[in-house]
């Protein structure tokens, strides 16, 4: 039995980077031989075992075929016999097919450190056009690796598109579609994942939301960039600098989805875009297993970014309807999330990114005034019915005592 360390691990050794986890290969044994040495068994399609002390993932050596369209549309070899090479050639892309055996000697096949060198996303072989999830997996990585200047080789890049139009996109399963979407909205540069699926045409398949907006106009002097698409990009650069959080990077990502089916007569303005959006998000929630905090979170900022850019505009009515709606009094904290994918909506804009964004500070105060309202002493002066709108009218007369004083 030869154990070898291959994967992430061997490739962020190469780039200079903290190894986070360890991933093994085993090259000459069964399921048998590992699980009376007490490794314990976690895979489903094929054999991975936790080791009994480092708790670290050795899989069996393996080769595959495929047998049908998609993900799952493969049949796995592990027989002892299987080589290291082997393993290695049935990879995805080359900076993650190299390993080393125990003397730390690197066996790279493919040429993964030189493309490590080249900053390049390459993929090992012709192979990589039987699973889909390689079209994910290598945006995923021009993301995750572009502030080092990775970018996806043309050939890599090629061979993804005449993927697409094979129809191996349509195959994709929506668990793995947003798996993988998901770790690359929480890592960095997620605009690069968007563009790599773009570039191949697979955003149009997978995200036709936000495909659309690529080409739809806006008024130049609210955006200097024109189009919609472009601006959804540079939102979600922003939300990125202003929160780690997954959901107000997704709301950035469809808070202008209406923008697409806005009639042509109408255009370069979207009268109704935010409503609109909605009816979108929904859909995609329905296509999409978005986490109830994502959709949530996207279609509060679809349906009221526009009312937060007018923050000082609204009257103290509004404002309360406004608090009411994005549920601030009793969750402080979704109405953050809510600020600051509305702020990144409002810098995603061409000459408009360093602006100062008051709009957020202006309903800050206008929260704090309203929650300061004592609703317990207010309760027990009205009957129960009542209460609720005597509640709102103390809040409104707070925000506007608040203007007042200002």
């Amino acid at each position: 039995m030869h154990v070898y360390l291959v994967g992430g691990a061997v490739r962020d050794e190469q780039l200079g980077l903290p190894v986070k986890e360890r991933d093994w290969c085993v090259v000459g044994a069964t399921p048998e031989q590992l699980l009376k040495q007490g490794y314990k068994p976690v895979g489903k399609d094929f054999p991975v075992f936790l080791h009994p002390e480092t708790n670290e993932e050795y899989a069996l050596a393996r080769t595959e075929r495929k047998t049908a369209v998609g993900y799952h549309g493969f049949a796995f070899n592990t027989d002892p016999g299987v080589t290291i090479e082997e393993d290695l050639s049935r990879r995805d892309l080359t900076i993650n097919a190299m390993a080393k055996d125990r003397d730390g000697n690197l066996i790279d096949l493919f040429g993964g450190a030189e493309d490590v060198e080249t900053r390049r996303i390459r993929h090992v072989s012709d192979a990589f056009a039987e699973d889909p999830v390689r079209i994910l997996r290598a945006a995923k990585f021009a993301a995750r690796f572009a502030s080092l200047d990775f970018q996806i080789a043309p050939e890599t890049r090629d061979l993804m598109r005449k993927m697409v139009n094979a129809g191996e996109a349509d195959a994709l399963v929506p668990d793995r579609v947003w798996k993988e979407t998901e770790a690359a909205l929480a890592g960095p540069d997620p605009r690069i994942f968007f563009e790599s699926l773009r570039a191949c045409r697979a955003l149009q398949v997978l995200y036709p939301e936000v495909d659309a907006l690529f080409g739809v106009p806006q008024p130049a002097k609210w955006h200097p960039e024109i189009d919609t698409g472009l601006h959804t990009m540079m939102v979600l650069e922003q939300a990125e600098k202003l929160s780690a959080d997954v959901a107000v990077r997704f709301a950035a990502l469809v808070h202008d989805l209406g923008k697409a089916t806005t009639r042509q007569s109408e255009l370069p303005s979207h009268p109704g875009h935010e409503i609109r959006g909605c009816k979108l998000i929904k859909a995609m929630g329905e296509r999409l297993p978005l986490p109830r905090a994502c959709r949530d979170l996207g279609l509060l900022v679809a349906e009221f970014h526009t009312h937060c850019h007018r923050a000082s505009e609204l009257r103290a009515k509004t404002v309360v309807k406004l608090l009411e709606r994005t549920d601030a009094f009793r969750r402080p904290e979704r109405f953050e999330q809510f600020l600051a994918a509305c702020e990144a909506d409002a810098r995603g804009r061409m000459l408009f990114e360093d602006r100062d964004y008051p709009q957020a500070d202006v309903l800050r105060q206008a929260f704090n005034a309203a929650a300061a309202v004592d609703s317990a002493g207010i309760a027990k002066q009205f009957d129960a019915k009542e209460i609720p709108e005597a509640i709102r009218r103390a809040r409104i007369a707070a925000i506007k005592q608040l203007r007042a004083s200002a």
